[in-house]
């Protein structure tokens, strides 16, 4: 079975886009500053970009803040084109902790990741579905240790399911990561060392004692 190359479906439907001389209404599901910096950089040439900081799985509720006001730095910060927009959803813990409820022993990058990806990319496609944007997507495929086979399938679901188109992507390819730490030194972004859950916290803590 061939991998599919989600960057080169993204570089065809950049392609028709500058074709057809517009500039679409993309909402981007956005988990943090850093991985945020070089997917701004990059299509913000193409969109007009709203970031949806909605990640009710980061823990604590000061972390989550201050995500979101790093996040809301950089936009300010970054000379980008068309302005982007910032959206902060409310913290809501008991979502991620419903959600992967009965899977919290699991490895991080296994079962209830997956289920993470869909609650924050489902949340994502519903609000674009209602407030009429043409594409959504995430940043999320920007990092080496997230499933970016995973994200865009669930993506492709989740845009028949709410009629908005998904922008397929691996934000890692086209050296997309190592810009992102060039941008973050650059603008002296917070770089957490977890993912964001208490989950990954801990087992980011146990590797950090070996």
């Amino acid at each position: 079975m061939n991998k599919i190359n989600y960057q080169l479906i993204l570089n065809d439907t950049i392609e028709k886009i500058k074709k057809e001389g517009r500039r679409p209404k993309l909402l981007l599901h956005a988990c943090c500053a850093p991985c945020s910096s070089y997917v701004l950089e990059y299509l913000s040439e193409y969109f007009d970009i709203t970031l949806y900081f909605y990640n009710p799985n980061i823990s604590p509720e000061s972390e989550f803040a201050f995500r979101a006001e790093e996040l809301a730095r950089l936009i300010g910060e970054m000379p980008l084109r068309g302005e982007p927009q910032l959206v902060v959803s409310n913290y809501n813990s008991a979502e991620f902790y419903n959600a992967v409820e009965r899977y919290e022993a699991e490895a991080e990058g296994g079962a209830r990741c997956k289920i993470c990806y869909r609650l924050r990319l489902e949340r994502s496609a519903k609000y674009a579905s209602e407030k009429g944007f043409d594409y959504f997507t995430t940043t999320l495929s920007i990092s080496p240790y997230k499933n970016s086979v995973w994200l865009n399938e669930i993506g492709a679901e989740l845009s028949e399911k709410y009629g908005v188109d998904y922008l397929f992507s691996d934000f890692k390819k086209r050296n997309g990561y190592k810009r992102s730490c060039e941008l973050s030194e650059e603008y002296g972004l917070y770089r957490q060392n977890y993912c964001g859950c208490e989950y990954s916290k801990r087992e980011q803590d146990r590797k950090n004692a070996k």
